[in-house]
């Protein structure tokens, strides 16, 4: 049973993918994989062969505002697309696909 992740960050305010988006993963206090978001706002592979779980992705967005947005997910056996959106005073999330 593994766990995969891959991401994208839109800036909703821009109209377009947020390139250079530091984007973390967390077990408890323990980092298990760090990239940046490509021209395309993606991070196509994040992490691959996670043990299902809780795991915590943190977000460096370009906001005056919000400066880490993080989120605590239970992750079972597959592939997870976790993507954010984010304008300078909003962001929202969902389960992609």
């Amino acid at each position: 049973m593994t766990v995969s992740i891959s991401t994208h960050v839109l800036d909703t305010a821009e109209g377009r993918p947020a390139e250079g988006v530091r984007v973390e993963v967390w077990r408890t206090d323990e980092l298990l994989a760090a990239d940046e978001t490509d021209t395309e706002g993606r991070i196509t592979r994040l992490v691959d062969n996670l043990e299902p779980g809780t795991y915590s992705l943190a977000f460096i967005p370009p906001s005056p505002f919000f400066t880490r947005v993080e989120l605590q997910v239970e992750l079972v056996e597959g592939h997870h697309h976790i993507p954010l959106l984010v304008s300078p005073y909003g962001c929202a999330t969902y389960r992609g696909s």
